[in-house]
């Protein structure tokens, strides 16, 4: 039996403007964030969102210094997590893997096996479950196990989500109440939460939205009935519909009905990047702004906050400790998830599967011969140029 390890998962981001481009690209072409029923479609799909979205998006990395911060950060939770680890008597070796950029799922697992790790907890760090964000590096990681005789000698556990661990929750209450202790007593708490397309939670039983309420009523819990609170989504993106309500469209609701202070806590996300340093920090407070709100404070994400570090620590002592929580464990536990591709759980197209994939295919192909032939389209109307 080898060494024990621990395998953060996260998003990724570019490192630098010239890193937008191809990072967008790896983003869209995984069917877990845009679902198309024709796969021959996504690579061009994704090339073209990619590259009409780019010189928008490298702008807005330029107002947060030119790159993102989350390779950094989830680099010095790895740390702090292993020197935790050691303090509880635990001898791990940390990896980070990221989906979509550097260091790549498969660079870390590659790491893995050289090092002969024997024992390993997949870690995503993410607290909420949603297909496209765990589901989807879980999707990766099993078919890299398939076809490898080296990994399945490994004793893994995943860990599928954590929204709910206490002191996680501990934390989040903690650094709510730092920034309320600065705030008038009539100040509202605003929970902002990554969106996700409304199709995955009615029609694939993604359980994304019901851990973030879940989430968001355990905080609340724990901080008393005195303070209102509200939860929005943000960073939709396309022409479908994403879980409502929006978080733009509720601070300009919170204005006209004569709120003037908020503190906002980014629910789903435990790093630094750019929903919270760009979004959050900079165009919604400019909303606020103009919405009349006179106090707008944020809640930082978690980073490297010590209880946020005992939290992690908790579920890989939890992890190793417990019989071992599979690939096809969690697929049975969350079996109302209808994974990617949809052959996997529905033949052909049915009504609902046109109903959420059938009019963004639609729209996506339309747009892109559109804008090929006339430089100008329906993705312009759309924002996503």
């Amino acid at each position: 039996m080898g060494s024990t390890g621990v395998l953060l998962l996260n998003l990724g981001g570019p490192d630098g403007p010239e890193d937008v481009r191809p990072f967008l690209y790896n983003l869209f072409s995984d069917p877990e964030i845009i679902r198309l029923p024709f796969p021959w479609l996504q690579k061009p799909l994704a090339w073209f969102i990619s590259t009409s979205r780019a010189r928008k998006s490298q702008k807005n990395y330029e107002e947060i210094g030119g790159g993102s911060p989350l390779r950094r950060i989830t680099e010095e939770q790895a740390a702090a997590l292993k020197t935790c680890l050691q303090s509880r008597g635990v001898d791990a070796e940390l990896y980070v893997g990221m989906r979509y950029w550097h260091p790549f799922t498969e660079e870390a697992i590659a790491q893995i096996k050289a090092d002969g790790i024997g024992e390993l907890v997949v870690l995503p760090l993410y607290p909420q479950f949603s297909i496209s964000t765990s589901g989807s590096s879980f999707r990766l990681l099993e078919a890299l196990w398939e076809k490898d005789a080296q990994l399945q000698a490994i004793r893994y556990s995943l860990v599928p989500s954590w929204y709910d661990a206490p002191r996680y929750v501990e934390s989040m209450v903690e650094l709510i109440r730092q920034e309320l202790a600065h705030c008038p007593a009539e100040t509202t708490i605003f929970f902002s939460a990554h969106g996700v397309p409304r199709s995955y939670v009615t029609d694939a039983g993604d359980p994304y939205q019901d851990e973030i309420e879940a989430c968001v009523a355990l905080i609340m819990a724990a901080l008393g009935p005195d303070h209102p609170h509200v939860l929005a989504y943000q960073s939709r993106v396309g022409p479908v519909e994403w879980l409502q309500p929006y978080t733009e469209d509720v601070i300009i609701e919170l204005g006209a009905a004569g709120a003037k202070h908020l503190v906002v806590v980014p629910i789903s996300f435990i790093s630094e990047h750019i929903e919270t340093l760009q979004e959050i920090d900079i165009e919604y407070r400019e909303l606020a702004e103009e919405s009349g709100i006179e106090t707008f404070r944020r809640v930082p994400a978690l980073n490297t906050y010590p209880g946020f570090i005992a939290a992690l620590a908790d579920l890989v002592t939890d992890a190793l400790a417990a019989p071992p929580c599979t690939f096809s464990e969690v697929n049975t536990s969350r079996k109302r998830v209808k994974l990617y591709p949809q052959e996997r759980w529905e033949w052909g197209m049915t009504t609902a599967a046109e109903r959420w994939n059938g009019r963004l295919a639609m729209l996506g192909f339309l747009a892109l011969l559109l804008e090929l032939i006339s430089g100008q389209g329906p993705l312009h109307m759309l924002g996503w140029l």
